[in-house]
Order: C-alpha cells, then sequence, then structure tokens
C-alpha cells in the first residue's frame, strides 16, 4: 500500500500534519485510507463504531499512529467533540452500512447510519471554523435505475431501493449544505469496491475467493447476468485523495465525480476471471435467487478525467491478482 504515490507520481507533502478525521476507519476502504494518510505524514484520527480486531487496518504498524475513537455516527455532539478537539481541517465520510442485502433485510439501521449519519456529520462540520474540505462517499448505486448508461455526475439521483435510496439521500444532503451553507464538500460515486481486507464474506469477490481456497464450488445469489462496474481499493485510495488534494485550488465545492475503470463484467463473467486466475476447474452454482437490485451499472469517469488528470493504475487482472494474493495470506494458504 506505501508505493502506491510511487506508482501514480502525487505530491505527497500535500498531506504532512494536516488534521484528518476518517470516518469508517477500520472498514475497507477505511482501513487503506487510513493507513495511507498515516504514511504521507497526515495526523490521522479515526471514528470506530465496533472492535474489528482482523480489519486490515491493524495489518502493519500505521494504526498505532491513529487516534481512535470508539463512537457510531449518528452521535452528532461527538462527531462535533472530534472536530474541535482535534482541530481537524480534512473530513472524509467514507462509514457507511454498504451491503444491498443488509439493507433489503434492514433499512431502518441502514437509513439511520447512511442518512442519518451523514447529516450529523455535515452539521457537526458547518460549526466547526477550521473545516477546509469534505469528501462525502456515495456510490454509482445512487443513480438507481436509469435508461442511459454508463452513469454521468449530471444524471438525476433516484435510488429506488433501500440502500440505492441511502446513497441518494447522502448525495443530495452533501449537495444541500453546500448549496445552502457554503459548506467545503465533494462527493465521490465508485462503482463496486474490490480488494484485500474486504471481510464481508458476502460479497461476490471475498466469498468466491474464500470457497476456492477451500476447496468448496462459488456460489452466485443471483443468476450471474447482473452487470456491475468493479473497482480496485488501491485506485480508490488515490481517487478520494486526489479529489481532497484539488477540490480548492480548482473550486469544485459542491461537485460530485464518479470513479471507475470503466469495464463491464457480469457476474459470472467476473467469477470465471477469478477460477482462472486462480487455476481451479470448481464450477459455480448459480442461485437465481437476486431480488430488488439494478441489473445493470456502469460509469463514466470522463470528468475525473478531464478536471482532475485521474486515471486507474490497475487493471482488473492486477487487481484481481493482488486481492487473491492477500486472501492466500490471510487465510493461511500461501501458494
Amino acid at each position: 500500500m506505501t508505493d502506491i504515490y510511487g506508482r501514480y507520481g502525487s505530491d505527497m507533502s500535500f498531506w504532512d500534519n494536516k488534521n484528518v478525521f476518517l470516518t469508517g476507519c477500520t472498514g475497507f476502504l477505511g482501513s487503506y485510507m487510513a493507513k495511507e494518510l498515516v504514511n504521507q505524514g497526515a495526523n490521522v484520527t479515526g471514528l470506530v463504531r465496533d472492535n474489528v480486531p482482523k480489519s486490515n487496518l491493524y495489518e502493519g504498524e500505521e494504526y498505532k499512529r491513529i487516534n481512535i475513537v470508539s463512537g457510531v455516527i449518528e452521535d452528532e455532539p461527538l462527531l462535533e467533540r472530534i472536530l474541535g478537539g482535534y482541530e481537524i481541517d480534512t473530513v472524509f465520510h467514507i462509514a457507511a452500512q454498504a451491503i444491498v442485502g443488509i439493507a433489503n433485510r434492514n433499512p431502518l439501521a441502514t437509513f439511520e447510519t447512511n442518512i442519518r449519519g451523514t447529516y450529523n456529520l455535515l452539521e457537526a462540520a458547518r460549526r466547526s471554523p477550521l473545516v477546509e474540505r469534505i469528501v462525502v462517499a456515495s456510490s454509482d448505486k445512487a443513480y438507481g435505475d436509469q435508461t442511459q448508461l454508463p452513469y454521468h455526475e449530471d444524471m438525476p439521483l433516484k435510488g429506488s431501493h433501500p440502500y440505492d435510496v441511502s446513497k441518494s439521500c447522502t448525495d443530495l444532503i452533501a449537495q444541500a449544505y453546500h448549496k445552502t451553507y457554503g459548506l467545503p464538500v465533494c462527493i465521490t460515486r465508485c462503482g463496486n469496491l474490490y480488494g484485500g481486507g474486504d471481510l464481508n464474506f458476502n460479497r461476490i469477490i471475498p466469498q468466491t475467493i474464500k470457497s476456492v481456497l477451500r476447496g468448496d464450488r462459488p456460489v452466485i445469489r443471483s443468476d450471474g447476468k447482473f452487470i456491475r462496474d468493479y473497482f480496485y481499493v488501491e485506485d480508490a485510495v488515490k481517487a478520494y485523495l486526489l479529489l481532497a488534494e484539488k477540490m480548492i485550488d480548482l473550486n469544485l465545492e459542491g461537485q460530485a465525480f464518479n470513479f471507475s475503470n470503466e469495464i463491464q463484467l457480469t457476474v459470472l463473467e467476473l467469477v470465471n476471471k477469478i477460477l482462472k486466475l486462480m487455476n481451479t476447474d470448481l464450477i459455480p452454482v448459480i442461485l437465481n435467487q437476486g431480488s430488488n437490485e439494478i441489473v445493470h451499472q456502469y460509469l463514466s469517469a470522463n470528468k475525473a478525467r478531464e478536471i482532475l488528470g485521474w486515471k486507474p493504475s490497475f487493471t482488473i487482472d492486477e487487481g484481481l491478482r493482488r486481492t487473491i494474493d492477500w486472501y492466500r495470506k490471510f487465510f493461511g494458504k500461501d501458494a
């Protein structure tokens, strides 16, 4: 992880001694973000809801240099205390209930975390005069079902299922806080993140790799024909940091940016790609049980390329190889 900015050629000095607040720092993307910010010299304060001892955050020594605050994103007075007490100048809001199936089963908990959590944080930031930049994680799911693809940033947000709606709301609330109060916020909309360190094993990539390492046939919940936009986590880290670095100089506050490597894969194509990379002849089990999900999603990252000069550094095969290697080590299956 420490070499990604060497690959991208970014100016690491930007983050030196910045006071950064990161929600969701033991989560999948958050763990990578926290470690990269520490390695670039930032003073990182992370909000942690649950103790997750196997989190990727604790792989390496960076976590020893992070201020950890235990609490929940729904606690607005706690957020105000953090932003004031640690003199925060930069906020990355990444914490969310991010599993579509859980959102379908438990919509209220998802709405509490994703919607209330967002407006609590933005309200706390509005009351904190030292905050200079905020990046809020939305999602490609915020666009909902669209008749034309790929998604671009000017499209209306019209999620219709619980998780999608929560992200549409997150996105619109962030825009409202900029439009109404001038809050310096930008929004990211990424495809389906993947990479080592994702401990949500009901997601298709870690689930498939785990199954193969155990010698079991991987299971596809849907009919395998859903098309998704898969985005490697280390590319996402670069995208988030680059946006935060440039948002003030380029006057980007209030804007949203799609980040994607702009490839389309069906779930079955993705699983077969993993099986090939893992050199196995296992055949997936297709349950054909998926429901309340968007069938076809695909992002355009043209705006990020043109305005930010951003581009992904990893192909899908490179990202999957790195991901497979991480899980081999995690499960003690080095080969």
